[in-house]
């Protein structure tokens, strides 16, 4: 490869990176800003709060002893409370027994109940904030392009025309589900492929009901191999139709809770659909195909990176919720079994928790790695045929 060829690969490199830290340090921040400023306001100490894993770059100590670091390998982040023995809040239990009574009234393992899942809680609680405020910021800023659910054309022998869609409908419902704009409707039906979906058309001033099942179409994308639902219709290429709609602030914020719940809805309903094989595990992307996303959304402008930033931080709040020991999720299950035994699993019990933990977390960071080589080859062709 001569020079240009590797000053490019090198810039290309540098375009997926700085914005795959960019995203990613947003939302690990406030994420773990979440545990922290809950911790402090439960009276708990805090060791440490660090952005990314490993060796320290830099950082600094504030006046109430917590370091404040940037560390070397940045995919992730943590917060060390007072009485952890690591990054993933595992009691200290040696060093929890010769605390001292003013040390314990600090210790994160030795709160009420309610403060510790709070303080566990709060993570993913911030990451969901973080989205709801992004995309109701964006939307408030430039309003949203909307196109009037109209169909403009049918394709010949498409489920459309063989459902009886005809040019001039308009979708005003579709499973009793309101349909304001096409967006909407391209939402509902890529989400449904092989699922019968009712619409309510106006035609003519009539309102009929057409039943339709979206046929599966397979594209691949940067994330992966996607299935998504075709029904073959064509939307209206009059610009009477579009119109950009501004919204005042408390719409927006409704606006922006509802993006962030369909982002919810999404992700369980692929997962629902993975585990009875009716999606890839294709889509399920790492640290590789997130940053070659993020540059591409970058070139696009600031306001995409910041959308794909809110999309991350629902994902991230969504995965520290299952209940796996290592993640917040895992930490809730064992505090609503001490809530319901009435005192706190064995520490054997929460070692062998915590191990098992570790290794699916591990598991899943070198099977979604695994994908995401695997996409990179198709892409270069190095892919056996």
């Amino acid at each position: 490869m001569d020079i240009s060829g590797l000053t490019g690969l090198f810039g290309s490199f540098l375009g997926s990176v700085i914005p795959f830290i960019f995203v990613l340090s947003i939302v690990v921040f406030v994420h773990e800003y979440g545990h922290y400023i809950v911790g402090r306001w439960c009276g708990v100490g805090v060791k440490a709060f660090s952005i990314g894993f490993g060796r320290e770059l830099f950082g600094w100590t504030d006046r109430h002893g917590t370091r404040w670091k940037v560390s070397a390998i940045p995919l992730g982040g943590y917060v060390k409370f007072e009485g952890d023995a690591g990054a993933a809040s595992t009691p200290d239990h040696a060093g929890l027994a010769g605390m001292s009574a003013a040390e314990r009234a600090r210790s994160f393992h030795h709160a009420s109940l309610p403060r510790r899942a709070a303080i566990v809680a709060a993570g993913p609680v911030a990451n969901f904030i973080l989205a709801i405020a992004i995309f109701s910021l964006t939307i408030f800023a430039y309003g949203r392009m909307e196109l009037i659910p109209r169909v403009e054309a049918v394709q010949e022998n498409s489920v459309a025309a063989q459902a009886g869609f005809h040019a001039g409908d308009l979708v005003k419902a579709i499973d009793g589900e309101a349909i304001s704009n096409f967006a909407d409707m391209q939402r509902i039906i890529s989400g449904s492929a092989g699922e019968k979906l009712e619409f309510t058309v106006d035609r003519g001033g009539s309102v009929i009901h057409i039943e339709a099942t979206p046929s599966v179409r397979e594209l691949s994308t940067p994330f992966g191999k996607q299935r998504i639902g075709m029904l073959g219709v064509q939307g209206s290429r009059n610009p009477a139709d579009a119109q950009v709609r501004h919204y005042g602030p408390l719409d927006s914020l409704k606006m922006g809770t509802l993006e962030t719940w369909r982002v919810v809805d999404r992700t369980f309903a692929y997962l629902g659909k993975l585990i009875v094989g009716k999606e890839s595990v294709d889509q399920l992307s790492g640290p590789i195909r997130i940053a070659q996303v993020s540059g591409h959304v970058a070139q696009m402008g600031l306001t995409p990176l910041l959308n794909l930033a809110a999309f991350l931080s629902v994902s991230i709040g969504l995965l520290n919720l299952f209940p796996i020991p290592m993640l917040d999720g895992g930490h809730l299950l064992f505090y609503a079994v001490e809530a319901v035994r009435g005192r706190p699993m064995s520490e054997r019990l929460q070692e062998y928790g915590f191990r098992i933990g570790l290794a699916l977390v591990l598991m899943l960071m070198l099977f979604v790695t695994w994908n995401d080589l695997m996409h990179l080859g198709s892409l270069f062709g190095l892919r056996a045929s």
